[in-house]
């Protein structure tokens, strides 16, 4: 090898290795960069698992959402520390699956739960005469047979969703309940019963409702999942609780002073 191309080559080696070291580096970075992305316990990571878990804002009524029918149709006591408030539809297979999940919630609890029941009927081609049966059951409620009402037309909900015939067979349910059945028919057609519907179903459409039975506890939503007797009663016992609970920083009172 000629003197000269020895002299270019050693001229060349510091860039080289200049270039080399640039290249490793720069897949030094993206490595890291990738791995703290995907890496459990990362930011990235940790925020994308927030917005999963964290329960939307959307699950909680908004206070200054319409109050909707008024005095509600309620059980229990107003003013206990503990309000269920739900929003259903009488054609709606799962609210009468519901229906006496909440009687034995009521029943269970008493005075010390304050219970609303909400009509939402859903404006869909299946549940065609559910706002009829809403108004039925508001027009009885004005002479005092609200739940009763409510208890017939979910229990034969089966029967009367399918018939031809239903608002004689709602009929059959006044007279079977001891209504005043002129009475009744007259208050199904007026502006009464159909307004405290209306109500309801502004107030749902508010807080945002989109399917039924939806239900809030303290004005939080409570997953269909936990919408049987056991994780209701977890979630109210929790409630009652707080209720209960001293507030914090507050004095509790000492042991009493010994006689002397």
């Amino acid at each position: 090898m000629s003197k000269q191309k020895v002299k270019e080559s050693k001229s060349n080696t510091p860039m080289l290795i200049i270039v080399g070291v640039l290249v490793v580096a720069a897949l030094g970075g993206w490595w890291f960069y990738s791995s703290s992305k995907s890496a459990p316990g990362s930011a990235a990571n940790s925020n994308t698992a927030a917005n999963t878990t964290t329960k939307p804002k959307t699950n909680a009524i908004p206070p200054n959402a319409p109050l909707g029918a008024q005095p509600p149709n309620q059980a229990g006591s107003p003013s206990a520390a503990v309000r269920i408030e739900e929003f259903a539809d009488f054609q709606c297979g799962a609210c009468a699956t519901a229906n006496p999940i909440m009687n034995e919630i009521k029943s269970m609890y008493g005075s010390r739960i304050h219970f609303v029941f909400r009509n939402y009927p859903l404006a869909i081609p299946a549940h065609s005469k559910a706002y009829d049966a809403a108004v039925a059951a508001e027009a009885a409620g004005m002479q005092g047979k609200f739940w009763d009402m409510q208890n017939l037309l979910f229990q034969n909900q089966q029967a009367w969703s399918t018939a031809d015939t239903y608002k004689q067979m709602w009929k059959d349910y006044a007279q079977r309940i001891g209504l005043d059945v002129p009475k009744w028919e007259t208050d199904m057609i007026g502006l009464g019963a159909k307004g405290r519907v209306d109500e309801d179903l502004k107030r749902g459409k508010a807080i945002g409702v989109s399917s039924t039975p939806t239900i809030y506890i303290n004005g939080n939503m409570v997953p269909y999942s936990e919408m049987n007797v056991q994780s209701l009663k977890t979630i109210i016992d929790v409630e009652l609780q707080k209720a209960t609970a001293p507030a914090p920083g507050a004095q509790q009172p000492g042991p009493a002073n010994a006689a002397k």
